[in-house]
């Protein structure tokens, strides 16, 4: 039993180097990050952090019956602050985006920049109806099912293979039980994801999607359209929903020259 997020450090060996923590998305793990260790290593302190029942965090203490969005981002809080970091870049992927947008309402002042791939800024039709659907069929089918057939209908298409491959590696490691509670954010998803578009953004952010994102773009644009001048979006040609997979030196290279240019500014 544990009552702390498992969390790995990677530091630069430089005092006054900047913090740059992850957040990974729903069924992934800070595995999902591998690609972006060595990129950013070389710039900046990394903090990588596996959420509730994902990776090593394990029988997290206390434990519940169901989730929504304040215990998660409770979690990670108490985990940010053990670490002693108070300050730092973050950045998140697909679902992390929520999480972090959940963490930037409580804790403004931790956030220098807020970095999210394939963020989820809006709930359509499409997101809708799977979570519902999802949350019927679980009484029916084995939750893998559930999962694999999401990964599929976000990321359909052969480039993606990769991608799919390696969330569905870290999916293994969440047991039925754990699931289930996930797929209960549902439930806190959408007023949550209606709050914070609306929300005046006060933090630097980009948004990095690929044009072949074709559940989530579409809001990212009107999110970014909304919140300009503090939110840029770029959008990977060629690439789905996992760009930070697909293609991750274009993907590395977006991030550093963004907070390149910022720090100048």
């Amino acid at each position: 039993m544990q009552d702390l997020l498992h969390y790995t450090t990677h530091l630069t060996g430089k005092d006054d180097s900047e913090w740059m923590i992850f957040i990974h998305g729903a069924g992934g793990s800070s595995l999902t990050w591998k690609f972006q260790i060595e990129g950013f290593k070389p710039f900046y302190n990394l903090l990588l952090i596996d959420m509730r029942d994902h990776g090593y965090s394990k029988d997290l203490q206390p434990s519940y019956r169901v989730y929504d969005f304040d215990i998660i981002a409770d979690d990670l809080i108490r985990t940010i602050d053990h670490t002693g970091v108070t300050r730092a870049h973050f950045i998140a992927l697909s679902l992390g985006s929520i999480i972090l947008q959940k963490l930037n309402a409580l804790r403004p002042e931790m956030m220098k920049t807020m970095i999210m791939c394939g963020g989820v800024f809006k709930a359509d039709w499409r997101i809708s109806t799977f979570a519902h659907f999802g949350k019927f069929m679980s009484y029916f089918v084995p939750f893998r099912w559930i999962y694999d057939g999401f990964i599929l209908i976000v990321m359909p298409r052969k480039n993606h293979k990769f991608s799919r491959v390696q969330y569905r590696k870290q999916s293994l490691k969440l047991a039925p039980g754990e699931f289930l509670k996930w797929l209960g954010l549902y439930k806190d998803f959408f007023s949550v994801v209606g709050k914070f578009y609306d929300r005046k953004l006060k933090t630097p952010s980009l948004l990095v999607n690929g044009d072949q994102d074709h559940v989530f773009l579409d809001a990212a644009r009107r999110y970014n359209k909304k919140h300009q001048p503090l939110a840029e979006l770029v959008v990977m040609e060629g690439r789905g929903h996992l760009c930070n997979l697909e293609d991750w030196r274009g993907f590395n290279k977006i991030v550093l020259s963004w907070l390149s240019q910022l720090s100048k500014a």
